[in-house]
Formats: C-alpha cells, sequence, structure tokens
C-alpha cells in the first residue's frame, strides 16, 4: 500500500476498527515482553519463596535501568533508517546499521564490565536485604553477562522495524519467551539451580532471540544493503552525531522512570525481604497493566499524527475519546479483578504466607495505576502524536525523577506511611502526564506545525 494511500486511510471512515486493527498486533508483542519480565518471578516465587522473589524484583530492576541506552538509541536508529528508506539513500541505511551496531555491542560491554566491578556496591546501595543477597547476585551478575544480547535484539529489531517489519521481530521475542518460560521451569524445579537458574534462561533466551534475529539479517544482507564486512561496522561520524542528537533523549527519557524505580526499591529493601518481594508484585502488575497503555499510546501517536498532518482535527478528538473510553473501561475491569479476587492475583506469585498475609497494602497502589495507565496512553498519544518530542522528554522527567520521588519520598518519610507511601506516590506520579497533556491540549498548540516541542 503506499504512503499516500495508508494515510487516506487512516483520515477516513470508523476511527474504532482502525484504532483496534493497529492497538492489537502490538497488544500481543508488548504481552509476549511482559509475560517475559513476568515468568521469572511466579517460577520462582512458587518455588524459592519471598528471598527469591527479592532477589528477581532488585535484579530486574537494576537490568531494566541498564537497557536504558539500548533502548533509546535503537529507537533513534530506528528512525534513522527509515528516513533513509524513504529517501532510498541505501549508503546512509548501510553506515547507520554499521555504526549502530558497532556503538551499542561496545557500550554494553564496558557497561557490563563496570557493572560486575561494582557489583557489591551497587547491591549495598540499594540495601538489598541479607536474606536475599546471595539471590541478588546471581541474577545480577547472570543478567549483566547477557547485556550484549539484550542490545543486540534490540539493534537488529529497529533495522527490521525502519526497514518496514514489523512481524519478524514479534516472533523473535516470541520464541525468546517460549524458550525462557521452558528453561525456567527445567532450571529451577527440576534442576534446582534456583535464581541462577532463573537468569541463565533469560540469557538463554535473550541469546538464542538474538543469534536467531542476526542470521536472518545475514541472510537477507542484500536487501538490506549491508554486507556484514568488518570495514562496514566502522563508525561513520556524520550518522554517529545524528544518533546520538536523537538517541541521548530518548535514552534520557527510557532512563528516566527506571532511575526513579530504583530510587524507590532502595527505600522499600530498607524493611525487611518481605517488602521487598512485594515490590516484585507491585512492579509485575503494572509492567502488565502497561502493556495496555503502551500499546494504545502507540497506535494512538500514529493514528493522532497522520490526521494532525492531515488537518484532521475533529478526528484527533474522536482518537483521543475511544482511546481515553477503553483504557478506562479495561482498568474497571481490572479494578473489579482486583477487589474480587485479590488472593488469586498475588497467590499467583508465591504461597508464601507472611507475603500474601500483607499483600493488600498494594490493592489501592495498584488500582491507582490502572487508571493513571489510562490517562497517560491518552497524554502520550497527544504529545507523540504531534511531534513535540522535547516536551515528551519534560514529561519523562518530571514524572519519573522529580513527582516520582517528590511524592514517595513524602508520603514514606515525612508521613509516616512506610512502605504503603513509597507505592502511592508512585502511583500518584502517574497521572502527571495526563496533567501536562492536558494542558497541551488546551493551548491548542497541538493544532500547529509538528516536530517542535
Amino acid at each position: 500500500m503506499a504512503p499516500s494511500t495508508m494515510v487516506r486511510d487512516m483520515t477516513r471512515g470508523a476511527v474504532v476498527p482502525q484504532l483496534m486493527r493497529f492497538t492489537l498486533p502490538l497488544f500481543i508483542s508488548n504481552a509476549l515482553q511482559a509475560v517475559y519480565n513476568l515468568v521469572d518471578m511466579v517460577i520462582v516465587g512458587n518455588t524459592i519463596g519471598k528471598a527469591g522473589m527479592s532477589a528477581v524484583s532488585i535484579g530486574g530492576d537494576i537490568l531494566h535501568l541498564l537497557t536504558f541506552v539500548a533502548m533509546g538509541f535503537s529507537s533513534a536508529g530506528q528512525v534513522l533508517i527509515a528516513q533513509a528508506v524513504g529517501r532510498k539513500e541505501h549508503d546512509a541505511i548501510r553506515k547507520t546499521i554499521g555504526t549502530m551496531f558497532t556503538f551499542l555491542l561496545c557500550f554494553s560491554a564496558c557497561l557490563g564490565g563496570i557493572c560486575f566491578a561494582l557489583r557489591f556496591s551497587i547491591l549495598n546501595w540499594l540495601h538489598t536485604p541479607a536474606a536475599s543477597y546471595a539471590y541478588t547476585m546471581d541474577y545480577t551478575v547472570t543478567c549483566i553477562c547477557g547485556l550484549p544480547f539484550i542490545y543486540g535484539y534490540n539493534i537488529v529489531s529497529a533495522i527490521l522495524r525502519g526497514m518496514g517489519d514489523s512481524k519478524r521481530p514479534f516472533w523473535f521475542i516470541g520464541i525468546a519467551a517460549v524458550l525462557n518460560i521452558a528453561l525456567d521451569i527445567l532450571f529451577v524445579r527440576h534442576l534446582g539451580l534456583a535464581v541462577f537458574g532463573a537468569a541463565l534462561a533469560t540469557v538463554i533466551g535473550q541469546g538464542v532471540s538474538f543469534l536467531f534475529s542476526i542470521v536472518y539479517l545475514y541472510r537477507r544482507r542484500q536487501s538490506f544493503g549491508f554486507d556484514f564486512k568488518p570495514s562496514s561496522f566502522r563508525i561513520d561520524r556524520p550518522q554517529f552525531r545524528k544518533l546520538l542528537s536523537l538517541g541521548i533523549p530518548m535514552a534520557i527519557q527510557s532512563a528516566a522512570i527506571n532511575l526513579s524505580k530504583i530510587v524507590l526499591t532502595s527505600w522499600i529493601n530498607l524493611f525487611d525481604v518481605t517488602y521487598s518481594a512485594l515490590a516484585g508484585i507491585f512492579n509485575k502488575v503494572n509492567t502488565m497493566c502497561g502493556v495496555i497503555s503502551q500499546s494504545f499510546t502507540a497506535a494512538g501517536s500514529t493514528m493522532v499524527g497522520q490526521n494532525l498532518g492531515a488537518r484532521e482535527y475533529r478526528r484527533v478528538n474522536t482518537i483521543l475519546l475511544s482511546i481515553c473510553a477503553f483504557s478506562f473501561g479495561l482498568s474497571l475491569l481490572m479494578t473489579a479483578v482486583m477487589l474480587l479476587w485479590p488472593e488469586g492475583v498475588y497467590g499467583m506469585f508465591t504461597p508464601d504466607k507472611d507475603v500474601l498475609g500483607i499483600a493488600s497494602v498494594l490493592t489501592l497502589p495498584i488500582i491507582l495505576n490502572f487508571y493513571g495507565a489510562a490517562t497517560r496512553s491518552v497524554a502520550f498519544s497527544l504529545i507523540n502524536g504531534s511531534g513535540r518530542s522535547r516536551l515528551n522528554l519534560a514529561v519523562a522527567i518530571i514524572d519519573g525523577m522529580f513527582a516520582r520521588v517528590s511524592f514517595a519520598a513524602l508520603l514514606g518519610f515525612a508521613l509516616k506511611m512506610d512502605c504503603f507511601g513509597f507505592w502511592m506516590g508512585d502511583s500518584l506520579a502517574g497521572f502527571m502526564p495526563m496533567l501536562i497533556g492536558l494542558a497541551f491540549y488546551l493551548s491548542g498548540r497541538w493544532k500547529k506545525e509538528t516536530g517542535k516541542a
């Protein structure tokens, strides 16, 4: 389908069927990634208990923070490749691919080496509970060794998506998810490798996924214009400058919320290992909720952007209202599950009586997060769709760093609400994008030329 035809189709006809057609594939892909991250917690929690859950929670937070450069720069590389494809600049495509490969893989190796050297300091700074310290070290070190696989997968996925192929990345993450589940069961439950087995299953899943993707790319190297010769992996300075220009803001945006989560984790770990395990449940449930928000945001951003380009402002309003209706409808459904079946939700993660005995402290913060995620999908659909990258970055920093940490400190320390206050602060900060997005909408600036903050 020609680009002009796609734009016409996006700016005509019923909004809801178009929104669902774009959202469902994204939801399935994001759900696979969420399940991929959830499996370790569920299997470890049911096999080892709260000490293992604490280790997976802390180690997972560290791993997510370490991938911020991969997420930011691969997204930037995807944009540069897509632009070069549109201009039919094959040399620029080749140079961008080579530059991205060399820079990100070298960075992942250096970052992994630094984190390995500082592994004891990192776990001490996070106030890792003594009961889960050894498990956390096993999980963290193993995942650090797998950083190049994570970075490599993001590179290949960015290349494929930049070239217009969104199906293969979906299959590659599917391979990793299925393999991770199978190996988790084998390593943790049957071979008794404990938390190390869960981390090893994750790394192997990522490694196999990366190898499959790189083989696919190599076999189709002629169509991609990248020959995989050593000379092609040289960093091209002009392309590297472009990659830095786009990648640094995206990386900061990716890191902001993850860094605030690390701060909250360190505070929660000041209490005993039971609360550290509860933090894992809180984060995993919110990750599943985020799948819906991210899917609507990605689909909504595309639809908003194309309709703004066509100056179909009324349809933009309809798109935003549709996203709001669907998101809040799903939030109501998830709220009903949390209120009517909390034992089932929490019991899915662990049978540990200490954890389940106080798990109800999470219910209100989790429910608030449902609605915060619903409002974020509307706000970011408008902000991203209108091309306001600097505003997007500002929202991420305000939400991720200032509001989340400040609210959590106020409620947890100043008002002495302890861990409940930390989780409430996290949830309340999730409404900040809605407030900024609402002000942006009322200002009418979203109707002006896109691509400016």
